[in-house]
């Protein structure tokens, strides 16, 4: 093997359009095979998401003898309700006492995605487990090839602050970003699922995802009702924050809220049409528009309308 050569190539999968689209390119051979995929469950997807991971994993992965890995650092609703268990927090919108608008700091990307990521990546790397039984060191000169779902319309989220694209934080894992290699587009991913018959693979995020936009927010109350009622509900408990961090005498300084307008969910202005989602039905205007005009145009949750949510990068403008 060269000294350059990964020891292992695996794939992150969130099982949502990019990831998807990735996994079937390996199973087809259109890019090199596979010794894993992982996906990372933070115990709060739609059941749309476990559906589609679990048709990806049977009629995709096994036929290619590509292993799908389901791991996970807990259930992020549940941690975040229960006074005995610390909580990675979610960015929640907050108004202060004064009236300010602030929000609390995101910790739930590294927590619930990429810690069990890398702890199963050691472990298929050959780390000897420590005394805790977590995977340890792993040995030298071994790393593995890390694919990272980010197609081309979405680079901008794979590049460092030097216009570079990121390589990774662990000497053990670098990544790769095949979508972009192959010059696709999340038309191009779209197209190629449903060729083969996955046209209406789900975005994946948490049920109650702060990033959610208008158009996300009112397809779970149209679509799914009993995750939206969850979601509400969810939205109400954490009005003082963290369950943790009130019982430990540490209230939260304002109130908490999932969406940005910081009032309850329930009675959120989610029906309110964002600019690309409105010139996204517009298809005769937007031709009009300069590519650089329209995404000028584009606000933080017009973004987040477009995508899922990745471990490698999370809708926000925070790094992870």
């Amino acid at each position: 093997m060269n000294q350059q050569d990964p020891t292992l190539r695996i794939l992150s999968l969130g099982a949502g359009v990019q990831s998807s689209a990735l996994l079937i390119l390996a199973a087809r051979g259109d890019l090199p095979k596979l010794d894993g995929a992982i996906f990372s469950d933070t115990g709060w997807e739609p059941a749309a998401v476990y559906e589609h991971l679990d048709r990806l994993e049977r009629e995709v992965a096994k036929p290619a003898g590509i292993p799908i890995y389901r791991v996970s650092s807990g259930n992020i609703r549940n941690d975040a309700l229960d006074p005995a268990h610390r909580f990675a927090s979610m960015p929640l919108y907050i108004k202060n006492k004064d009236g300010g608008d602030g929000m609390t700091r995101r910790q739930c990307t590294s927590e619930y995605k990429l810690k069990p990521i890398k702890e199963k990546t050691r472990e298929l790397l050959g780390a000897e487990p420590r005394e805790d039984g977590k995977p340890g060191r792993v040995p030298a000169g071994r790393f593995a090839e890390q694919w990272v779902g980010i197609s081309t319309d979405e680079i901008s989220r794979a590049l460092d602050q030097e216009g570079n694209l990121k390589t990774g934080d662990v000497k053990y894992s670098r990544n790769r970003y095949p979508l972009i290699e192959l010059g696709m587009d999340r038309d191009k991913c779209r197209a190629l699922l449903t060729a083969h018959g996955f046209g209406d693979t789900p975005k994946s995020a948490c049920i109650g995802c702060p990033f959610h936009s208008n158009m996300q927010w009112r397809q779970l109350r149209d679509e799914n009702p009993k995750e939206w009622q969850d979601a509400v509900e969810f939205d109400a408990a954490i009005r003082a924050g963290s369950a943790r961090a009130n019982a430990q005498g540490q209230p939260l300084l304002g109130q908490a809220f999932l969406h940005r307008s910081r009032v309850p969910l329930s009675e959120a202005p989610i029906d309110k049409v964002s600019y690309f989602e409105w010139a996204s039905r517009q298809s005769d205007v937007l031709s009009l528009l300069a590519v650089s005009e329209f995404e000028e145009r584009l606000s933080q949750e017009d973004n987040a309308s477009m995508t899922g949510c990745s471990p490698f990068s999370c809708r926000s403008d925070e790094a992870a």
